[in-house]
C-alpha cells in the first residue's frame, strides 16, 4: 500500500506546493489518487495555516476529501496540534465527521489516552514510533499495541540519505521485538524519504510519500505536487504489500 501525505505540518512558507485549504486539498489528493495512492493522510488546517483538531475545521476537510476520492482518509493527532492530551481527547469526542484513521505519536504523553479516544469512536489508530525516541518502548507496554489499524515506523530525524536506511533497519528490529502482530508502513522524511521508501519495497512493507514528507524528487528538483511524488515512488518501488 502506498499512503500519500498531503501536506503534514508545513505551510506556504515551505513551498508552493503545500495544498492548505478544504478545496486545494481535495484537488491535491483525487490527484495523487489517481496517479496511484491507496490512502491519504491529512493535517486539517485553519485559514492561518496551523494544523488543528478542531471539528470546525477537521470536518470541513475530511468532507471536502471524501468527495474527491474513495480510498480511506486518515488525520493526525499531533501534540502540535493540541500540547494537552486530555485536551486532544477532548477534541477527538467533539469531532461531526470521522477519519477512518488517525496517527498517534506514541513517543508524546497520552498517546495511549488519545488511541483509547479514537478507538472509542470507532476510528482506526496508525502508531506512529518514530525512531531515536522511547516511543517503541512505550508502543510495547502498551495494552492498545494489538488494537492498532497498522504501525508507521517513521525516520522522522535522520534526514541523511545515506544513513537513514541504517536507522530504518534498527527501528525495524525494535519494533520485531515488540509481539503486536499489526501490518508496519515504514517512511523516511526530507534527505531520507526516497532512500527509506525504496528499503520498504524491498523488505515487502508499505510505505508513504507525499509534500509532508518530501519537497523534492529522487533527482533533486521541486516536487511540483502530491501527484508526482506518487508517480515517481511507483516507477521506483512498483505496487507495495497492503497495510
Amino acid at each position: 500500500m502506498l499512503q500519500v501525505c498531503l501536506n503534514g505540518p508545513r505551510t506556504a512558507a515551505d513551498s508552493g506546493a503545500v495544498p492548505l485549504s478544504p478545496a486545494a486539498l481535495a484537488q491535491s489528493a483525487r490527484r495523487a489518487v489517481a496517479a496511484g495512492a491507496q490512502d491519504v493522510h491529512v493535517h486539517p488546517k485553519t485559514p492561518c495555516g496551523q494544523d488543528s483538531l478542531s471539528p470546525r475545521v477537521v470536518g470541513p476537510v475530511l468532507e471536502a476529501i471524501r468527495e474527491a476520492v474513495d480510498v480511506p482518509v486518515g488525520v493526525t493527532t499531533g501534540a502540535w496540534a493540541e500540547p494537552d492530551p486530555e485536551r486532544r481527547a477532548e477534541r477527538i469526542a467533539s469531532w461531526t465527521v470521522l477519519p477512518d484513521h488517525a496517527s498517534v505519536n506514541w513517543h508524546e504523553p497520552g498517546a495511549d489516552a488519545v488511541a483509547a479516544a479514537l478507538l472509542a469512536r470507532g476510528v482506526g489508530v496508525e502508531a506512529g514510533i518514530w525512531a531515536g525516541t522511547a516511543a517503541a518502548a512505550r508502543f510495547a507496554a502498551s495494552p492498545l499495541a494489538p488494537r492498532v489499524l497498522r504501525v508507521l515506523a517513521e525516520v522522522i530525524d535522520d534526514t541523511d540519505p545515506h544513513s537513514a536506511p541504517r536507522t530504518a533497519r534498527r527501528l525495524l528490529a525494535e519494533l520485531a521485538e515488540i509481539p503486536h502482530g499489526r501490518p508496519v508502513l515504514l517512511h523516511g522524511q526530507n534527505g531520507g524519504a526516497w532512500p527509506v521508501l525504496r528499503l520498504a519495497a524491498e523488505l515487502g512493507l508499505a510505505s508513504r510519500i507525499g509534500i509532508e514528507d518530501a519537497l523534492a524528487l529522487p533527482d533533486g528538483s521541486p516536487a511540483p505536487d502530491n501527484a508526482e511524488l506518487i508517480r515517481h515512488a511507483l516507477a521506483l518501488t512498483g505496487p507495495l504489500p497492503a497495510a
